[in-house]
């Protein structure tokens, strides 16, 4: 948790060295429902009707970055699934925006945040040339825990940060996720996964140009003496 924070609260002055920080996460199963009827629009003591029959057109899988010193939502990745492949090309996706910088991902624990594939995307993007040994055998490959001591090493140009479990709200995109579902998911419809993908594609470019703000992090993992209920976790994106 201090880790996650102390991250959090440098994402301005790292920001100022060139170093991205950002806020990684899946949001799966994103429904592509289209309403079979039209809404009846709110009126004088009414609210806004809706049928409840719907047409289910199949799911997509959302990654996203959250930019912490700005809040903008970065490079994207809509897809059917959240495999180890999904979340290596996500992540070398993200990097190719900027290659020569540095990034800190902010993840949870998931285990394809941790997996053999990322490690080997990282050490070959540093120009890393040490052995890594044998997936479930030896060396850096051998377990999760290895891997992941790897892939959060400070030394790396690319590395990650992991937040505790039970802890998602340490991660700032999560709140993203819960502003697109607001502004955008609860009550659309949609009549195709084209249609999904391009809405939440437009949702996330209107949000960049309007919405988005740096996010003050308040939030301390060691609160003072009857500073339990001043805490807070400021600046959301919503």
């Amino acid at each position: 948790m201090a880790t996650a924070c102390e991250a959090s609260e440098q994402a301005g002055r790292l920001a100022e060295q060139g170093i991205h920080l950002v806020s990684t996460d899946e949001k799966t199963g994103i429904q592509a429902l289209e309403r079979l009827y039209p809404d009846i629009p709110m009126g004088p003591g009414r609210v806004q009707g809706r049928e409840h029959e719907y047409q289910r057109h199949g799911t997509l899988c959302l990654t996203a970055n959250l930019e912490i010193w700005c809040g903008w939502v970065i490079a994207p990745t809509l897809g059917p699934t959240r495999t180890e492949a999904d979340v290596v090309g996500h992540i070398e996706q993200t990097v190719a925006t900027d290659p020569l910088a540095g990034w800190v991902f902010v993840v949870d624990n998931l285990n394809t945040h941790q997996s053999g594939g990322l490690v080997q995307y990282v050490a070959q993007a540093c120009g890393l040339r040490e052995d890594l040994g044998e997936k479930g055998k030896r060396g850096i490959l051998k377990s999760q825990a290895s891997r992941a001591a790897f892939l959060a090493d400070r030394s790396h140009r690319i590395r990650f940060v992991y937040t505790p479990k039970h802890s998602s709200w340490l991660n700032q995109v999560e709140i993203w996720f819960s502003t697109l579902v607001r502004k955008l998911l609860r009550r659309s419809s949609f009549a195709s996964l084209e249609d999904l993908r391009e809405r939440i594609l437009q949702f996330i470019d209107y949000f960049n140009r309007t919405m988005a703000k740096p996010i003050r992090w308040l939030y301390s993992p060691r609160p003072k003496a009857g500073d339990e209920s001043e805490q807070e976790l400021a600046g959301t994106t919503g």
